[in-house]
C-alpha cells in the first residue's frame, strides 16, 4: 500500500508540474482566445485539475463504489494521456523559438528593450499548437473506436496450468472459462453467439463460468439464454454468482421482488446446463480418480460489497481430493481469505475487474488504472504453491466498449507436473 501511495503521490505531482506548462503554453499560443487570457481561465482550468485529482486518491483510497472509482481512473488517464501527447508539440515549439531567439541574438544587437526584459516573445507555430490539439484528441478517438471494434473482439487467450498433484488421467485436460457476461448491456445478438462459437471450437473438456451473468435483471437474459445454452462441456459446465447477480445495485420496491429476480437468475443458470455451485463443490471423475471443483458465493475484500461465500462449506468434505480448483468472483478473495486461510485451495479462478475495459495489454506487458483498487487484476499470479487466474471478461459494463482489454474466452490446459519454469528458476 506505501509504494501503491507513492505511486499515486508521484504520478499526480508530475501532472500538477505539467499543467503549470501547459497553462502558460495555451495562452501564449492561442493569444486571439480572449477567455484564455482572463482570470476566469485560470480559475476554470485549476480547479477541473485539482479536483480530478482529488477524485483520483478518493477512488483509490477510500472504501467507494467500482463505478464511481473506474469512472475517475478513466478520466484522469485520459487526461493525463491528452496532456502527454500535447506537451511534446508545446515544447519543440519552445525549442524553436529559442533557437530563433538565440540565432537572431547573436547576429543582431540587442535592443534597449530587450536588454530591460521587454523583449516580446517570438510567437509559438500555430501549425504545431494545432498538432497538438490533434495529438490529444487521440485518447477521445480511441474510446470512440473501442465503442465500434473493441467490444466484440473476443480474444482467446492460453494457458498451461502446471498442478504436481494432479492424477494422471487430467494431465492435458482442457479447461475453458468465461466471466462476466453482463447480458443486460449487449446489443448485438450476432456478436455474442460469435463469440460463443469461438468457444465451442476449442472443444474444452470442462468449461467455467465465474459470475456476473446480468446487470441487475433476470429477464435481461431472455434474448441471450438460447446462445449460452449452447455452451456445453463433456465434463460439464460449473458456475458461480456475481456482485451484481445478487440484484443489489437497486432500490426494489419490495424485498419480495429481488427475491424473485434472484430466483430467476438462478434458475437461468439451471436451464442453460450449467451446474451453479453456490458455497459447495463437485467431484470431477476421469478414469477412476477425482479432483475437486469448488464454487463459492461472492466474497470481497472491498467493505461495500456484501461477503456471501462460505468457504467452509465450499470445502466440507474435500480433504482427500488430490487437487481443487475454486471458481470465485472477485479476485480479492484470493489474497485477503484463500492464500492466509485455504492453503488446499490450489487455483483460483475470478473476473470481476474487466481490467476496466482500458488499457494495455500484451504478451509480456499490461497494465491499466484498475491496478490501483486490485492488486490482482488480468491473468495469473502465484503465490507460493496457490494460483490464480483473472479473467478479464465477455461482456462489458459502463462504458459500452473496449480499449487495449478486450474481451477473453481463457482456455488452459492441465498438466501433471511441477512449473519447468519455477525449475529453471531454482
Amino acid at each position: 500500500m506505501e509504494r501503491q501511495a507513492f505511486d499515486v503521490i508521484l504520478i499526480c505531482c508530475g501532472v500538477l508540474i505539467a499543467d503549470f506548462y501547459l497553462i502558460r503554453g495555451i495562452r501564449t499560443g492561442f493569444k486571439k482566445w480572449k477567455f484564455a487570457q482572463k482570470k476566469a481561465f485560470s480559475i476554470i482550468y485549476w480547479s477541473f485539475s485539482i479536483a480530478i485529482t482529488l477524485g483520483l486518491f478518493i477512488s483509490i483510497f477510500a472504501q467507494t463504489g467500482l463505478g464511481f472509482r473506474a469512472a475517475f481512473l478513466l478520466v484522469f488517464c485520459l487526461l493525463v494521456f491528452t496532456k502527454a501527447l500535447f506537451l511534446p508539440f508545446m515544447l519543440a515549439d519552445d525549442i524553436r523559438r529559442f533557437i530563433k531567439w538565440y540565432k537572431q541574438r547573436k547576429t543582431t544587437p540587442i535592443p534597449a528593450e530587450e536588454k530591460s526584459g521587454t523583449f516580446k516573445a517570438i510567437p509559438r507555430s500555430e501549425f504545431l499548437m494545432k498538432a497538438g490539439l490533434l495529438a490529444g484528441s487521440i485518447p477521445l478517438a480511441g474510446l470512440t473506436y473501442g465503442t465500434i471494434s473493441g467490444v466484440y473482439d473476443y480474444r482467446i487467450k492460453r494457458h498451461k496450468l502446471y498442478l504436481p498433484n494432479l492424477p494422471k488421467a487430467f494431465d492435458g485436460l482442457r479447461l475453458g472459462q468465461i466471466s462476466d457476461i453482463h447480458s443486460g448491456s449487449f446489443y448485438n445478438k450476432k456478436a455474442v453467439a460469435g463469440g460463443v462459437d469461438m468457444l465451442m471450437k476449442e472443444k474444452a473438456d470442462v468449461i467455467f463460468f465465474t459470475g456476473d451473468l446480468v446487470n441487475i435483471y433476470a429477464n435481461e437474459m431472455k434474448d441471450y439464454q438460447d446462445i449460452f445454452s449452447k455452451v456445453k462441456a463433456p465434463l460439464g459446465v460449473y458456475s458461480s454468482l456475481g456482485n451484481h447477480d445478487y440484484g443489489d445495485y437497486l432500490d426494489w420496491r419490495e424485498e419480495d421482488i429481488k427475491e424473485r429476480n434472484f430466483k430467476a437468475i438462478v434458475q437461468t443458470h439451471k436451464n442453460m446446463g450449467w451446474d451453479l455451485l453456490r458455497n459447495e463443490n463437485r467431484r470431477l471423475k476421469v478414469g477412476g480418480e477425482e479432483i475437486g471443483i469448488l464454487g463459492v458465493e461472492n466474497w470481497s475484500a472491498m467493505t461495500r460489497f456484501l461477503k456471501r461465500g462460505r468457504m467452509d462449506l465450499t470445502v466440507k468434505n474435500t480433504d482427500d481430493l488430490p487437487v481443487k480448483l475454486l471458481l470465485s468472483h472477485d479476485p480479492s478473495h484470493w489474497r485477503a481469505e484463500i492464500l492466509p486461510q485455504y492453503p488446499q485451495i490450489d487455483a483460483m479462478f475470478a473476473g470481476h475487474t474487466h481490467g476496466m475495459q482500458f488499457g494495455v495489454r500484451t504478451e509480456h506487458f499490461q497494465w491499466s488504472p484498475i491496478k490501483y483498487i486490485y492488486n490482482e487484476w488480468a491473468g495469473f499470479y502465484r503465490q507460493g504453491a496457490q494460483q490464480l487466474y483473472v479473467n478479464v471478461g465477455y461482456g462489458f459494463l459502463g462504458y459500452p466498449g473496449r480499449l487495449g482489454i478486450l474481451p477473453e474466452i481463457t482456455i488452459f490446459e492441465l498438466k501433471a507436473s511441477a512449473d519447468p519454469s519455477l525449475q529453471k528458476g531454482a
